[in-house]
């Protein structure tokens, strides 16, 4: 399991690189702000059985 996964910022084209905390269970959402063009991004994380994170994001 890797511990870094990006997505790319729907408004500026940039790939964000987030941290990925398993702790937090499988299924996860939460709202970041991207950090290069301060929108908001709605990121959402997926951990499959074996440890791999999808990570995607839309505009909040």
């Amino acid at each position: 399991m890797r511990d870094e996964a990006s997505y790319i910022c729907d408004a500026c084209g940039e790939e964000i690189v987030v941290p990925i905390d398993v702790s937090a269970g499988e299924s996860q959402e939460y709202v970041e702000d991207c950090p290069v063009c301060c929108r908001p991004n709605i990121v959402h994380v997926e951990i499959d059985a074996e440890g791999q994170a999808q990570v995607w994001a839309e505009p909040e």
